[in-house]
C-alpha cells in the first residue's frame, strides 16, 4: 500500500511532547502481535518475550499513557534495535509521527531500514517522512528500493502509483526531475517498460508538460493499443488539450475496450451537454455492463436529455431494478454475518472488526447517500416522463415510494405539476405553497418552483405575476431575473426583458445564459445582428461547446446570410445534442439550400423527440411543409 502525505514547503520538526489523540494500539495488542516477520523482509533472529523484554515494552506503553512520548519512543526504539523487531520499529515511527517529530520518526525508519534491509515496510515508513519533511534530494534512494522490494505481480501498480505520491508538490519542477530519475531506467527495462513509461507521462502532465505527456502517452498506444493507461491518462488531460480526446477515441474504437474507460469519457461528454455522443457510449457500457446500475442510470439521464423517452424509460426501470436487488443482497449479508457472529460460528479478528467499523463509519454513509440521490433523481424523472405523456396514475406511482419526501420542494413540484395538467392549477400551486420553509431562501426558492411551472404550462401572466413578486423580494438574484426575463420575452415585452437580462450580465459578466438568450432573441427578431453575433459569441466564450449556444450562433448567421457556415455550425449542435428546437433550426437552414430531403428527415426525427414542439410546428407551418 503506497501511503499517503502532505507535502510541506519546508521541513517542520518539532521536539516530542504530549501525545495528540487516543492511545493507537493497547499493550495487549502489541504483545499479541509480537514477532512478526513481514513479506519479504530478512528474517529476524529467533527471539522470546521474556520478562525484562515484557517489561520493557510495559514501561514504554505505560509512559506513553501518561503523555510521556519520548520517554516511549526512546524505550520501544531501543527494544526494536535488540529484537530487530518489525512491529516494534512501526511502533516507534508511528509514536514519532503522532508527536509530529519528524526527524524522530526518519531516525526509527533508517534504524529499521538498516536492521531488516529487505523490509518493504521500513521503505515505505521511509518514504512516507522524507515526503513529509519535503526532502525531494533523499528520496531518490529510497524509491528505487521501493520498486526493487516490491513483488513482481505487485510492481506494475507501485510504479504508476509513484506519480501520484508526487501531487500537489509546491515544487512540481523538483517532483519532476526526482521521478524521472527513478522512472527513466524503469522505462529501459522490457518489465518496467510501459507502466514506467505511463508513470512518467503523469509525471510530466502533473508539471504542466502536457504535450510531451501526450507524445509519450501515444508512444505508449501504438506498442500496446489495448492497455488502457494512455486513455485513462488522456481522460485527465480532456480539458486542458484539445489532443487528447483523439487519443481516447481511438482507444475506443477497439470493441474490447474498457467499459471503465467509456463510462468515463461518457461522463466528460454529457458535463459538457454533447448528450449525443455521450448516449452512443452509454449503450455501449451498457451492453458491456449489464448489471451495472450506475451505468443504466447514466444512460438513463442522458436518454432524457436527448428526448430519446422510451430509452430513458427502460434504463431508469433497469436501474431501479438492480439497485433495488443489490441492496436487498447487502442487506441479507449483514444479517448473515450478524447470525454467523451472535451463534460464535465467525468470530473476526480485530483488525477484521476495527475495519468493518471504519467502513461503517466512512463510507457507508457516503455510498448511501450517493444511492439515495440517485433512486430519488430517477423516479423524479420517470415521473415527470409520465406526466409529459399524459399517465398521471403512473406519475404518482412512481413518486409513490418518496411519500416519505413531502416536506422536499422537488418532489411536491412534481406533484403540483400533475395536478395541474389535470385542470387542477388552484391545486398545484397550493400544494407549492404548503411546503414547509426550513431558511430563508426556502420562500424564494417555492416562489421559482410555482413560477416555473406556470411557466411551463405557458399561463405567462401568472409566471409574470409570480416571479416579479420575487423579483421585488430579491432584486440581485440573478435566477430569479433569467426566469423572469424569459417568461417577459413570450410575452413580447422585450424592452423588460432586455433590461432584465442586462442586469443579470451587470451582476455575473460570467453568466453565458444571460448573453446567449439577449443575443438569440435580437436574432429571433432581426434586430441589431451585429450586437447579437457579439452576445452569443461571449456565451460561447464562456461555454465552449454547449449545443444551445452554438446553435444560436448559427441562427443569427442565417439571418445574416450565411447559411452555408450556419448549416455547418448546427450540423456540430444537432449531432452534440439532438434537441427538437436545434433539429427545426437545421431543418430550416437545409430547405433553404435545397437540401430538402434531409430536412425533411432531420424534421422527421425532431418531431418523433418531441410533436408538440412550438418550434418546429411554427418553422413547418411558416414553409407550408407536410412531413
Amino acid at each position: 500500500m503506497t501511503p499517503t502525505h502532505t507535502p510541506r514547503h519546508a521541513e517542520r520538526v518539532r521536539p516530542l511532547g504530549p501525545m495528540m489523540g487516543r492511545l493507537a494500539g493497547p499493550l495487549v495488542g502489541l504483545v499479541l502481535a509480537w514477532p512478526v516477520s513481514s513479506a519479504g523482509s530478512q528474517p529476524a533472529a529467533t527471539s522470546r518475550l521474556d520478562a525484562p523484554l515484557f517489561y520493557q515494552l510495559l514501561i514504554g506503553e505505560l509512559e506513553l499513557r501518561q503523555g510521556q512520548a519520548a520517554t516511549a519512543y526512546a524505550v520501544l526504539l531501543d527494544a526494536a534495535r535488540r529484537t530487530r523487531d518489525e512491529s516494534l520499529y512501526e511502533r516507534a515511527v508511528d509514536i514519532a509521527l503522532r508527536a509530529q517529530a519528524g526527524s524522530e520518526a526518519l531516525t526509527a525508519a533508517q534504524a529499521w531500514r538498516q536492521a531488516l534491509p529487505s523490509s518493504l515496510g521500513a521503505v515505505r515508513a521511509q518514504v512516507r517522512i522524507l515526503l513529509a519533511l519535503n526532502r525531494l534530494g533523499a528520496l531518490g534512494e529510497p524509491l528505487r528500493r521501493l520498486i526493487e522490494l516490491t513483488p513482481d505481480e505487485e510492481r506494475a501498480g507501485a510504479i504508476a502509483a509513484l506519480p501520484r505520491l508526487m501531487r500537489g508538490h509546491p515544487d512540481p519542477r523538483g517532483a519532476l526531475q526526482l521521478l524521472q530519475s527513478v522512472l527513466i531506467p524503469l522505462a529501459e527495462r522490457p518489465p518496467t517498460q510501459i507502466p514506467a513509461q505511463l508513470a512518467l507521462a503523469r509525471a510530466l502532465m502533473q508539471a504542466g508538460q502536457n504535450a510531451p505527456a501526450l507524445a509519450l502517452a501515444r508512444d505508449v498506444a501504438r506498442r500496446e493499443p489495448m492497455a488502457p493507461g494512455p486513455a485513462l491518462l488522456a481522460l485527465e488531460m480532456l480539458d486542458n488539450s484539445a489532443e487528447a480526446e483523439p487519443l481516447v477515441v481511438s482507444y475506443l474504437e477497439q470493441d474490447q475496450a474498457e467499459p471503465l474507460v467509456r463510462q468515463r469519457y461518457a461522463q466528460w461528454l454529457a458535463m459538457r451537454q454533447r448528450h449525443g455522443p455521450a448516449l452512443v457510449q452509454l449503450r455501449r457500457v451498457t451492453q458491456a455492463l449489464p448489471d451495472s446500475a450506475g451505468a443504466w442510470f447514466q444512460l438513463g439521464v442522458v436518454a432524457v436529455e436527448t428526448q430519446e423517452r422510451a430509452q430513458a424509460i427502460a434504463a431508469l426501470k433497469r436501474f431501479l431494478e438492480l439497485d433495488a436487488a443489490q441492496g436487498k443482497a447487502q442487506t441479507e449479508a449483514v444479517k448473515a454475518q450478524g447470525s454467523a457472529v451472535e451463534s460464535g460460528a465467525a468470530s473476526p479478528r480485530p483488525e477484521q472488526a476495527a475495519a468493518s467499523d471504519l467502513q461503517n463509519t466512512d463510507a457507508r454513509p457516503a455510498e448511501a447517500q450517493i444511492d439515495e440521490a440517485r433512486r430519488t433523481r430517477a423516479l423524479l424523472l420517470l415521473a415527470t416522463l409520465a406526466t409529459e405523456q399524459g399517465d398521471y396514475s403512473g406519475a404518482q406511482r412512481w413518486l409513490q415510494p418518496l411519500d416519505g419526501a413531502s416536506s422536499r420542494l422537488d418532489v411536491q413540484s412534481r406533484r403540483a405539476m400533475i395536478l395541474a395538467r389535470q385542470g387542477k392549477l388552484e391545486q398545484a400551486r397550493a400544494l407549492i405553497r404548503a411546503v414547509p420553509e426550513a431558511s430563508a431562501s426556502d420562500a424564494l426558492s417555492k416562489l421559482l418552483a410555482e413560477g416555473q411551472m406556470l411557466r411551463t404550462l405557458e399561463r405567462w401572466k401568472d409566471a409574470n405575476a409570480v416571479l416579479s413578486r420575487a423579483a421585488e423580494r430579491h432584486p440581485q438574484d440573478t435566477e430569479v431575473l433569467y426566469e423572469l426575463a424569459l417568461v417577459l420575452e413570450r410575452m413580447g415585452l422585450h424592452e423588460d426583458m432586455e433590461r432584465h437580462l442586462r442586469r443579470i450580465i451587470e451582476l455575473r459578466p460570467d453568466h453565458h445564459h444571460a448573453h446567449n438568450a439577449l443575443g438569440y432573441s435580437l436574432a429571433e427578431r432581426g434586430v441589431r445582428l451585429d450586437e447579437a453575433q457579439r452576445l452569443i459569441q461571449r456565451a460561447l466564450d464562456l461555454a465552449p461547446g454547449d449545443p444551445f449556444i452554438t446553435d444560436s450562433l448559427a441562427w443569427v448567421m442565417f439571418r445574416q446570410g450565411q447559411p452555408g457556415r450556419a448549416v455547418e455550425l448546427l450540423r456540430q449542435a444537432y449531432a452534440a445534442r439532438p434537441d427538437t428546437e436545434i433539429g427545426a433550426h437545421l431543418g430550416e437552414v437545409l430547405w433553404s439550400l435545397g437540401q430538402r430531403e434531409e430536412a425533411r428527415r432531420i424534421w422527421r426525427e425532431s418531431r418523433e423527440r418531441d410533436a408538440l414542439n412550438k418550434v418546429l410546428r411554427e418553422t413547418l407551418a411558416r414553409l407550408k411543409v407536410e412531413l
